[in-house]
């Protein structure tokens, strides 16, 4: 199975509950940024059981961070820009000086933006209280009541809670589970478990933690029984499969970046070797089991291209074989089923029709009203033994902007979630009867969450759906019914009076943009509302629409919620990132725009009433559009920020600069793209104007968006800010406000942190002072900007 839950050993352990502290501070400012996170860590409802022994042989304390485990050969939801703060370039005395200036810089930058920091906070503390109150309520009601997932294997069952690992009997019961692992018993306080992978025979288990202050993990291998064994501890591992019993392929990363991956062994002769190296800086590398468990894939992938080795289970000693070697545009992840390898890829030209192409599949719908100059997702198949592109056979094609969201492969058949213009569903391939079934999934549905399914015979798929006001529901499709089963209701409430409702606006080059809305059934007087824009747009990734208890909060709250699927966004396939991407980033612009503009027309809120948030790289779209129309919106909450385009792309040094010229364009090497950027790029074109008022967090630690960047361009916005307010008597000036947390980074932070930490808040922005102040002295520059 794919998203992050890889394999059939993947069990999704529910992370931290992150931005609620942003959320605070971004509504006393009026908004809430947007922020991808999971779910928060449940209570253990076992905290009688005692937990088993556990014999440390080699364990390290060196505790770490690393993302979520995303679809083997994709491109990674988190692997934004980045670079590692103090990183220098080998350099020449000469310039190891200007180093040492930039530096000075820098710290002076932040003292200044912390004394403006705590002479703020201090305001909206009484506020604060009761949002915090109102989330812990919903916290308890919806997230404490949902469970975390279970994994079963043969007779026994695995889960996770709050940090513990436990294995219960699948006819006892959990009541009676022991515990397998607790992060504080072996002084991992600070971390959380992010992935579990049981060996096939059940003697191994491998785990990863991670902290909140790093990108890297560490994975922990012990051997189960009577007595729990460490037997190793590996640092910097960012994914990891087991090959057999007691066989184990990991990867390592340095510099964010994945190129190496090992084998590891635990009996007889004991070793660990070099299996596979990744020579090109634009590649990243990771692991995947098939559901069947007969290959290990190591996919090496860059953004527009693939690579996929196989290490046959059967012989995890014997060199990998390629798949295909990789083509500029053709991506492609493999599965496999009865000695036939299953394979999703973008290779080939447009599919005449949708299905059938293969083994007289039904559905004939011919395509020629959706032709276009891009190639969409297809399900492929061709045999292991000669397995090149040229033997691939058509098995299904997707239809134009739809977007593959998950896929899991069983013994007899396949399912395939989609979404298509905002609406989910799933389609099921049959390939006993040769059939393709096309189920709709409910309206209010935005986000899937695929259950682990670890028997490839299993009769049932199941499955949760959620959206941001939704808590996650269960469903289930039985593959004998051939029918869609409501699984029984959880004990909590169900979301009545919250209305959705799906818009398309109309683009500078006509093309039609989705947004989804949110609004209370009783409210009134919609253009009196508060409305809250959510927009992201880059590296083909949806805007994260999975249930927040800040969202349904924000709705009792009156307030309206817009989610704009522009391009460069993955929400309609590959060709919307395409048209979002490198030299079309301005279409994105254009998208958020028209989605504005088309709520304020339909009687959605209206400018004085609007905030528009985004995080990482959606910075670039939402500072874009404060330059080039800032009477768009009256607030703008950002959470690290990606705000200087130009200057990043510039340095090759970083980690990621390489492979992000897929995403941006090279502007070292083409004069054209360099000054494309710069004409989009928020940190280059500010100007004296009246801006939005905005609220801003940053990571002192944060691997991957550089703080003297967002420092920089604070300086810059607030004062270009002044000179236009000072222009002329009675101009007012935004309050731009930076918050940096001295931990965390660009990784979530726990549910705790953020309620323990949360400062200012202000339900309503509208007339609020922060919004609308003189020009004070308070706010005039501390430290000299020197570009």
């Amino acid at each position: 199975m794919w998203k992050f839950q890889a394999g059939c050993q993947e069990m999704k352990v529910r992370m931290c509950c992150a931005g609620l502290r942003n959320l605070l501070q971004g509504l006393s400012f009026s908004a809430k940024y947007y922020c991808k996170h999971n779910l928060p860590q449940t209570v253990c409802p076992y905290s009688k059981i005692g937990p088993k022994k556990c014999h440390i042989l080699n364990c390290s304390k060196s505790t770490s961070c690393t993302h979520r485990t995303a679809p083997p050969g994709s491109i990674l939801p988190c692997r934004f820009f980045a670079c590692k703060e103090g990183t220098k370039v080998p350099s020449k005395r000469k310039q190891n000086t200007s180093i040492v200036t930039s530096d000075l810089l820098h710290k002076n930058l932040l003292k200044s933006e912390q004394k403006n920091w705590d002479s703020i906070s201090p305001t909206y503390k009484a506020m604060t209280k009761r949002i915090k109150e109102k989330l812990e309520e919903l916290h308890n009601m919806y997230t404490l009541n949902s469970g975390s997932p279970r994994m079963r294997l043969g007779e026994n069952v695995y889960f996770e809670e709050n940090g513990c690992i436990f294995l219960a009997k699948a006819d006892d019961g959990e009541g009676n589970a022991e515990i397998l692992f607790s992060v504080e018993d072996l002084g991992f306080s600070d971390a959380f478990i992010q992935r579990i992978r049981i060996s096939p025979d059940q003697r191994y288990m491998a785990i990863s933690l991670k902290s909140e202050n790093s990108e890297e993990a560490t994975c922990i291998i012990m051997k189960l029984g009577n007595l729990v064994v460490v037997e190793k501890v590996i640092p910097s591992v960012f994914s990891f499969e087991w090959a057999a019993n007691d066989i184990l392929y990991y990867t390592t990363q340095k510099n964010l970046k994945c190129q190496n991956v090992f084998m590891t062994s635990f009996t007889y002769q004991k070793h660990t070797k070099l299996v596979y190296t990744e020579q090109d800086a634009r590649f990243f590398v990771d692991l995947y089991c098939t559901k069947d468990r007969r290959f290990l894939t190591i996919n090496s992938n860059s953004k527009t291209s693939s690579e996929v080795w196989l290490v046959d289970c059967r012989h995890p000693f014997e060199p990998p074989a390629l798949v295909q070697a990789r083509t500029t545009g053709v991506i492609y992840h493999i599965e496999h089923r009865k000695d036939q390898l299953y394979i999703l890829t973008t290779y080939g030209e447009l599919a005449e029709y949708k299905a059938i192409l293969t083994d007289n599949y039904i559905h004939r719908i011919n395509l020629d009203t959706y032709c276009r100059s891009y190639r969409n997702s297809k399900l492929m198949k061709a045999p292991v033994a000669s397995s090149g592109k040229e033997n691939w056979q058509l098995v299904y094609a997707l239809e134009k902007k739809t977007k593959l969201v998950d896929f899991e492969m069983f013994s007899d058949d396949c399912v395939m979630f989609l979404k298509n213009a905002g609406r989910l569903y799933l389609n099921v391939i049959s390939f006993v009867s040769h059939s393709v079934q096309s189920i709709k999934l409910p309206t209010w549905a935005c986000e899937f969450e695929l259950e682990s399914h670890p028997e490839l015979t299993t009769s049932t798929c199941y499955f949760q759906l959620s959206s941001p006001v939704h808590p996650p529901k269960r469903f289930a499709y039985s593959f004998k019914e051939n029918n869609l089963i409501e699984q029984a209701v959880q004990e909590v409430p169900i979301i009545t009076n919250c209305h959705t409702t799906r818009l398309l606006a109309k683009s500078k080059d006509e093309t039609s943009v989705p947004i989804t809305v949110f609004h209370n059934k009783n409210s009134k007087e919609l253009h009196r509302r508060p409305l809250l824009v959510h927009v992201y747009g880059a590296y083909g990734i949806d805007l994260n629409m999975s249930f927040k208890e800040e969202k349904l909060m924000l709705i009792e709250e009156g307030w309206i919620l817009a989610y704009c699927h522009v391009r460069g966004g993955g929400e309609q396939g590959l060709g919307w990132h395409r048209d979002g991407c490198q030299h079309n980033k301005l279409k994105g612009l254009h998208d958020l725009r028209a989605c504005i503009r088309l709520l304020h027309q339909l009687g959605f809120s209206q400018p004085k009433h609007t905030a528009l948030t985004a995080a990482s790289a959606g910075g670039v779209l939402a500072g874009a559009l404060s330059n080039t129309d800032p009477a768009l919106i009256r607030a703008m909450v950002l959470q690290a920020p990606f705000v200087d385009v130009l200057n990043t792309m510039m340095k090759t040094h970083l980690p990621l600069t390489i492979e992000e010229q897929e995403e941006w364009g090279n502007p070292l090497e083409d004069e054209k793209c360099m000054k494309y950027i710069k004409s989009y790029c928020p940190y280059q074109n500010i100007k004296p104007q009246c801006y939005p008022s905005v609220f801003i967090t940053a990571y002192e630690n944060d691997e991957r968006i550089p703080l003297t960047g967002i420092l920089q361009y604070v300086q810059k916005l607030r004062k270009a800010a002044l000179d236009h307010a000072s222009s002329k008597k009675g101009n007012w000036i935004p309050n731009i406000i930076l918050d940096v947390h001295a931990n965390g980074s660009h990784c979530d932070s726990s549910w705790e942190h953020s309620l323990n930490e949360m400062w200012h808040i202000q339900p309503r922005f509208m007339g609020s002072s922060l919004f609308r102040s003189k020009v004070s002295a308070r706010y005039k520059l501390s430290v000299e900007l020197d570009q």
